[in-house]
Parts: structure tokens; C-alpha cells; sequence
């Protein structure tokens, strides 16, 4: 016997399952529309070898920043992007000798306190391979209550010599990240060559 399709009837689909079907497909579609909050990935930072773990896609900027009263100023390319509550953000310049490194870091860090008046500031020595002694490595954390809230920042001031210049860099999380652990893969993702 040959059964034509016009003929056929078609089977009825379980009720269990046709019942769930739009949940699933919902829930599936859902799940396909989602992106994580942290998507980290590994960015040069001013083409110096820096290499910075970034939890989002960078915006890059060039601003002026003055230093001390006079009318001194350097070049700083930024770096950064928001994620889960926080700006991650590098900060790159290039001093001309050790001198000036020196100087322009110690002037970076008065300047950068200066904007913090009133936050409860601690800093201290820190570490990071292949980074120079001489401007040295510091880290600098801030508490400041306002508004009713606590605002946090982390910041790390460290330099490289490279081909007879020195760079500068102030790597920072402004903000508290949603993830306990953001601001610790930011900073332990910085990578000098």
C-alpha cells in the first residue's frame, strides 16, 4: 500500500512537550542576547610595549596634564573603558632622562593627591616586573565617603626606560567593579617587556 502525503495525518505532538516549547525557545534566545560584564583582553598601551588586560573594548585619548603651579604641562595618552560599575584606565607619558621622569612623577602623584582633598589616602611601595627604581613603583588606594556612599579608587604609578627615554604610566580603577576580583586582573595584568 503507498500511502500519498496529502493522506498522511500528521501525528499529534505530546502535550508535555509542546507546552514547554516557547519557554524554551524564549530562554534561548535570552541566553544567545547576553554578553558578559567582564570581557577582558589584552591591549598595547602608547606602542611603548605596555600591555594592559582591559575588561571592555578602549577608548584612547590625548589630554594635557598641568603639573605643579606653573605653567608645566605634559602630553598623557589615556586608555581605558567602563565595566560593572568602574573605569579601568592606563595613563602613558614619555619623559626625556631619569631627571625628568623623576620630577614629572613626583609632580603626577602631588597633583593627582592634590584632587583627592578630603579622601582618606594611603601610599605605599609597590611592585611590578621590570619596572624601573628610579621613578619606583607606588600605589595609591582612596576611600572617600560622599553623598552617602564610599568611592574607591586604585591607582599604580610606574616607569620603563626604553631606548634612552623613560616611560610613565598611572594604571587605575575608579570605582567599586561589580566583581571582587576586577581590580586584582587589572593590576596583575599589566605587562611590561
Amino acid at each position: 500500500m503507498i500511502i500519498v502525503a496529502s493522506d498522511a495525518v500528521p501525528l499529534p505532538m505530546p502535550m508535555p512537550f509542546r507546552s514547554r516549547l516557547p519557554p524554551l525557545v524564549l530562554l534561548a534566545a535570552a541566553l544567545g542576547a547576553c554578553s558578559p560584564v567582564f570581557n577582558w583582553r589584552e591591549v598595547p598601551i602608547a606602542d611603548d610595549g605596555l600591555v594592559a588586560l582591559l575588561p571592555c573594548k578602549p577608548d584612547r585619548a590625548t589630554r594635557n596634564l598641568p603639573l605643579g603651579s606653573g605653567s608645566t604641562s605634559i602630553a598623557v595618552d589615556m586608555t581605558g573603558c567602563e565595566a560593572g560599575g568602574a573605569t579601568f584606565a592606563v595613563a602613558h607619558a614619555t619623559a626625556e632622562d631619569a631627571g625628568q621622569a623623576e620630577s614629572w612623577m613626583r609632580a603626577w602623584r602631588i597633583a593627582t593627591r592634590n584632587q583627592l582633598a578630603g579622601a582618606t589616602v594611603a601610599e605605599v611601595p609597590a611592585t611590578l616586573p621590570r619596572a624601573t627604581t628610579s621613578p619606583a613603583p607606588v600605589r595609591l588606594e582612596v576611600r572617600q565617603e560622599g553623598a552617602g556612599d564610599l568611592a574607591s579608587t586604585r591607582m599604580l604609578w610606574f616607569a620603563q626606560q626604553r631606548g634612552g627615554k623613560t616611560a610613565l604610566y598611572q594604571a587605575t580603577v575608579l570605582g567599586s567593579p561589580t566583581s571582587a576580583d576586577a581590580a586584582t586582573v587589572f593590576f596583575e595584568g599589566l605587562r611590561l617587556p
